[in-house]
């Protein structure tokens, strides 16, 4: 610490010294506790993960939520067809001709079954939001032109909050994401974390 000569109030180095990160945004505000913020960011990535995972389970076996049985994946149904053959924006000729395709399907599930099996176990969270930010992005094309916003709408905000979560580490809270990065191959490969 220094002094000023002017005023002889001390002056401090403005520079924050830090033997460990921080693990949230705001953690230096005292209202702000680090480690509720994590398991909120937890809770929000296993709700984001069942949203892919039941999205998965319903097209699967025909729950009648958004799918009705007979048209249940196991039963012969396509997942993709429903959907991509009725866009209608400046993408529906591409849309419309991927609607059906068996590769097409098995891609879509296995995306849906992937990215919600990862946030829901908080592991692999980094290929989980590349995954997600890519289907959810051909989510929203397929969505043009949109009914009730200029440009935004779910697909694109859970795309940033996948991202999101990824970057705060939030599989290690309410998740195996520890676990997860503690294996010989996970800390040879950063990148699976």
């Amino acid at each position: 610490m220094t002094t000023s000569s002017s005023h002889d109030v001390p002056v401090r180095n403005l520079r924050p010294h830090r033997t460990e990160p921080v693990t949230a945004a705001g953690a230096d505000h005292p209202d702000v506790r680090p480690v509720a913020l994590q398991y909120v960011l937890g809770l929000l990535r296993l709700a984001l993960g069942w949203t892919f995972l039941w999205a998965f389970l319903d097209k699967t076996f025909g729950l009648g939520y958004a799918t009705p049985s007979e048209n249940a994946w196991i039963d012969g149904g396509s997942p993709t067809t429903g959907y991509l053959s009725g866009v209608e924006g400046p993408f529906g000729d591409v849309f419309h001709d991927l609607a059906g395709n068996t590769w097409v399907d098995w891609l879509f599930m296995a995306g849906l079954l992937g990215i919600g099996l990862a946030l829901v176990l908080g592991i692999g969270m980094r290929i989980a939001a590349v995954a997600g930010v890519l289907m959810l992005g051909m989510m929203y094309l397929a969505s043009l032109p949109l009914d009730t916003n200029p440009f935004l709408d779910e697909h694109l905000t859970e795309a940033l909050m996948i991202v999101a979560l990824a970057l705060t580490y939030s599989g290690r809270y309410l998740g195996l994401g520890r676990l997860w990065e503690r294996i010989p191959l996970v800390r040879r490969n950063r990148w699976l974390i």
